[in-house]
């Protein structure tokens, strides 16, 4: 699927292909990657980079272009099952066209950052500096979200909400690894900004770019470590109440079986304590029985 834009007063509106400055494609199909590879002469390994996720951030310069590759957090659903994932998103930049490949479909022009675009080159960074924000919205949704499983290991002894903190701890890692390969190709960006055409303006803004990110991977790091740090000690505390109930189930056994045993024994054809016929007989068995449940149980809480 295919989108197509222009710059006008600074602003980015939709348009026809023929006045158009700015090509999105979206999970491009085999045609529309045949015509960027022959007719566009993009790299066709550069163009599959574009829509692996696995992929990692750089930049390669060709002939005509600038081929930039970005990774970006994925839209989430509550089909991810708290695993938030990143995709890789491809620009690549011509002097009069920006082309950019991504393989689900994702609002690129909105909100405030998109107000003023004086340039393709702005465009670039613009996008970049979008994604950063995403990354820091989903990091505090990351936050929200694992204080509420701690608060549901702490009430319940179900094994999945440590598996959705698993998960979370898992999509963190994806993230610290996702930003710090975003910066790197941020430095680059930075060292061949003459290959790039960037203006004063444009260098300003990436220093505060390169800047916002370092912050965010920063805090992506931190909250990846207290995860790890808060999952071991909760797995230690589930196995801590697990015991805690298995030594009181125990022992609720054991204070059940004695007056059980002393029961059994006089069922066995042994003599009573008391003559069969006499009116305290069951009375007499039944108080050996919690006399035995009893003592057992006062020296049990005494050892406590």
């Amino acid at each position: 699927m295919q989108r197509h834009y222009r710059l006008d007063a600074d602003k980015i509106v939709e348009c026809g292909p023929g006045e158009a400055q700015v090509w999105v494609y979206v999970a491009p199909d085999e045609t529309e990657r045949r015509s960027l590879v022959e007719e566009m002469k993009l790299d066709e390994h550069t163009l599959a980079s574009s829509l692996d996720p696995d992929e990692l951030a750089r930049v390669e310069f060709e002939p005509d272009h600038t081929a930039i590759i970005f990774k970006r957090p994925k839209s989430y659903s509550s089909e991810d099952n708290f695993l938030f994932r990143v995709g890789s998103t491809g620009l690549f930049l011509f002097k009069d066209r920006l082309i950019i490949v991504t393989a689900d479909e994702v609002a690129l022009f909105e909100g405030r950052p998109f107000l003023r675009v004086p340039s393709l080159p702005y465009v670039v960074l613009k996008l970049l500096y979008r994604v950063i924000f995403h990354y820091n919205q989903h990091l505090r949704a990351i936050h929200g979200i694992s204080d509420e499983l701690e608060q549901q290991i702490n009430m319940s002894m179900e094994n999945k909400y440590l598996l959705n903190m698993f998960t979370l701890e898992k999509s963190l890692v994806y993230y610290v690894s996702a930003i710090n390969s975003n910066g790197a190709l941020m430095e680059k960006l930075k060292l061949n900004a003459g290959k790039l055409g960037f203006t004063a303006e444009n260098l300003e803004f990436l220093d505060d770019i390169i800047i916002e990110n370092n912050q965010c991977y920063r805090q992506a790091e931190i909250y990846s470590n207290v995860l790890a740090s808060l999952m071991d000690a909760r797995a230690s505390i589930v196995a801590n109440n697990l015991n805690l109930l298995i030594r009181t189930l125990t022992v609720i056994t054991i204070v059940i079986m004695l007056p059980t045993l002393v029961v059994s024994i006089f069922s066995m054809n042994v003599k009573l304590p008391v003559p069969q016929e006499h009116p305290a007989a069951f009375w007499a068995v039944l108080g050996l029985s919690l006399g035995a449940a009893g003592t057992f149980w006062a020296y049990w809480s005494r050892r406590k």
